[in-house]
């Protein structure tokens, strides 16, 4: 019996992380995460140039960040119900049309504010829904035991993409917005053509199928009930509901340190938004080492929940108190709240994606996407008016110490439920 169990044991640690479709996902997305970060803030600068106006510039962010509220508790349900593999390279090839329309509209000369903001509002409604799906999707091409190693891979190529930025800049000023936009269209395109290729069959379709037999309502119908089994299912799970109010608050952290970190640089310091890239791209050098060192080594079962809140309570008081620090104390700050950043991800995300049944994945990870969005929105109005009247570093402060407070209060108090999704072997 004990040789059985041992003989099992070494099979699942034998699973091999890169499988056929695994590598086909990560080859596609890590195309177009690269393509997308270069067009994402080249068309910044594109309405900045354009609109020399500020509120036009945060009308633009709205649209963009709006259909995040709502799309992904709807996608969810559908997600539940259809395929996700279909879903995911229909909405790329549809990306890589909208923007190889708009780099030949571009490049001819054409700007007209209203139309380009509302294919930005077109855009986050798609940016929105693919992320439901992917992330619903991408657990079931991770085998047994890789699920940590997989999020990894994932976190480091999503870190990566963001130094892609100064890129975007450079080929802004030498060409122009109309070749990036093409560039990205083409990465969608081969990212697409990838994503067709995946040959994981998605049996949750059927399994959900087989709940619903006999239902004769109608499909808005049931995609509502669908979005309400959602909600019931998180508010019956109260470890998935801690992690998830968590992260409410962590985000409104984040979203205040989002509004307030540049311009208090830019506005404090001669070439403060240089030093602004400086000290906050050690976050990323952090998160990116860090990946890779979860990639090598597996964290240990029994201590992931304790690993998690310790790296919680940290994350809140790095991010809090590093505009107080001299720049290079600062730096350092940084770089350890991205190796945290990247330790606290890869716990959250492996261990409830494992947690969750494949049939619930769309309705649990739009839930989730929906409360930390909303916790980004609200803390950025928040933090808009609490500037001023107050100093910058301190608003980010209490947002940050809120954060901390959360996960005693959340995280801690609920230490047995999130316990059971955190110490897995995943």
């Amino acid at each position: 019996m004990e040789k059985s169990e041992a003989n099992i044991t070494e099979k699942k640690k034998a699973l091999p992380l890169w499988t056929r479709d695994f590598t086909i996902i990560t080859i596609g997305s890590a195309i177009s995460m690269f393509g997308n970060s270069m067009a994402s803030f080249g068309m910044s600068l594109m309405v900045l140039d354009y609109t020399q106006s500020s509120l036009l510039y945060a009308i633009y962010i709205a649209l963009y960040t709006f259909p995040q509220l709502i799309s992904p508790i709807i996608s969810g349900a559908i997600l539940d119900r259809f395929s996700r593999k279909k879903m995911i390279y229909t909405l790329d090839f549809i990306s890589a049309t909208i923007y190889i329309l708009m780099g030949t509209v571009l490049m001819l000369g054409f700007f007209n504010y209203a139309l380009f903001a509302t294919i930005v509002f077109l855009l986050g409604i798609i940016e929105s829904t693919y992320h439901v799906a992917y992330d619903s999707f991408y657990p079931l091409l991770v085998s047994e035991g890789n699920f940590q190693r997989a999020y990894s891979v994932s976190s480091v190529l999503e870190t990566v993409s963001a130094f892609m930025v100064p890129l975007a800049a450079l080929v802004y000023n030498l060409i122009g917005i109309g070749p990036i936009m093409l560039i990205n269209s083409l990465t969608f395109l081969i990212a697409a053509i990838f994503e067709t290729q995946i040959k994981q069959e998605e049996k949750y379709i059927d399994k959900h199928q087989e709940n619903i037999t006999g239902e004769n309502a109608s499909p808005v119908i049931r995609v509502i009930t669908d979005i309400k089994d959602g909600f019931t299912y998180l508010s019956k799970e109260r470890g998935l509901m801690a992690i998830a109010l968590y992260f409410l608050f962590i985000n409104m952290a984040g979203g205040a340190m989002n509004v307030m970190c540049l311009p208090y640089y830019k506005s404090n310091f001669e070439n403060g938004e240089y030093l602004y890239m400086l000290i906050f791209g050690m976050y990323f050098v952090g998160r990116t080492i860090g990946g890779m060192l979860h990639y090598k080594f597996k964290l240990p079962v029994k201590y992931k929940f304790t690993i998690a809140i310790l790296v919680y309570v940290l994350i809140g008081f790095l991010d809090g108190f590093y505009m107080f620090l001299p720049i290079r104390l600062a730096m350092i700050a940084c770089f350890f709240s991205g190796i945290s950043g990247i330790t606290s991800y890869t716990i959250r995300i492996s261990s409830t994606q494992n947690y969750v049944p494949d049939e619930m994945k769309g309705r649990f990870n739009g839930a989730f996407l929906i409360l930390s969005t909303t916790g980004s929105l609200l803390s950025e109005l928040i933090a808009g008016f609490l500037s001023e009247i107050m100093d910058a570093r301190f608003v980010v402060l209490i947002f940050n110490l809120v954060g901390v407070l959360a996960a005693i209060v959340l995280i801690g108090g609920n230490r047995k439920k999130v316990a059971a999704i955190y110490n897995t072997d995943n």
